[in-house]
């Protein structure tokens, strides 16, 4: 086991950031540029933005450091401008109370934290390529099944129907590309869940996962992390990354598959 500490805590955020940019870089190439995707570098800190992709999730703030103090105004302008509000997420190992207390005295405040979760990927870590459970199946998803993809994501996080051809869009142009795996899970021959591999310079992430709400506590979740450990050790990759909203069942799941907990980032907004 490696034990937490700086340096490793900025591998394993550079991960992320890494995802994330390559996922929006990509939709920014979309002829028109229809997400209207923007990404800025700010000191250390990255500003994501894709003003037509609702939610937080695209729309953030990471990598902000101890001493990136005066990018402050720079990140709020950029915001602003785009009518988007801001979503500051920051690390333990990154943080001081300099840091804080410019983000309060701009107005931005401590809204909640969200899990990062990780570990080395050796042989002692519980994989799965075969299934014990003969009524369910993991694959590599094809290109022409991203309507699928779409929908089971779209009811596992309970999005509106109407955002399906978006997403599905959105991750097709991903699909091509080395390092972006997708994978289905069926159950009883019935498409049941999605996950994402993203890898990059060793690090493999847990990029996203779903599964369909009336298919739940069968063991989808967990089969789905299991397998897509077992592909980025095929890989060759040193650490696998994922990230969760804290105490929930993705977490869970994901202890239960060998992760441990990182660190928990602690999630600023404005007013």
């Amino acid at each position: 086991m490696s034990i937490m500490n700086e340096a490793l805590a900025v591998q394993v955020e550079t991960s992320e950031i890494d995802m994330l940019r390559s996922r929006l870089s990509e939709i920014q190439k979309i002829k028109g540029n229809p997400m209207d995707v923007e990404i800025q570098k700010f000191g250390n800190a990255t500003a994501f933005t894709a003003k037509n992709i609702p939610g937080p999730s695209f729309n953030t703030v990471k990598g902000l450091q101890d001493g990136d103090e005066e990018q402050l105004d720079k990140i709020v302008d950029f915001y602003k401008k785009k009518k988007i509000p801001i979503r500051f997420e920051l690390t333990p190992a990154h943080t001081s109370s300099e840091l804080l207390t410019s983000l309060n005295k701009a107005g931005y405040f401590h809204n909640g934290f969200h899990t990062t979760l990780y570990t080395p990927l050796t042989n002692a870590i519980e994989t799965c390529n075969e299934f014990t459970e003969k009524m369910m199946n993991v694959r590599k998803l094809e290109k022409d099944e991203f309507d699928t993809y779409a929908e089971i994501y779209a009811k596992g996080f309970q999005l509106p129907a109407f955002l399906t051809a978006g997403i599905a869009q959105n991750n097709k142009i991903l699909h091509h590309l080395k390092n972006w795996d997708f994978y289905i899970a069926s159950y009883q021959n019935e498409p049941a869940g999605i996950g994402v591999l993203f890898t990059k310079d060793g690090i493999a992430t847990l990029a996203a996962a779903a599964t369909l709400p009336h298919l739940r506590n069968k063991g989808i979740h967990s089969a789905l992390i299991k397998h897509r450990i077992y592909q980025a050790q095929r890989q060759r990759c040193h650490f696998i990354v994922g990230q969760a909203s804290f105490g929930s069942p993705s977490q869970n799941n994901m202890e239960r598959a060998g992760l441990n907990i990182a660190y928990t980032k602690a999630i600023w907004v404005g007013e």
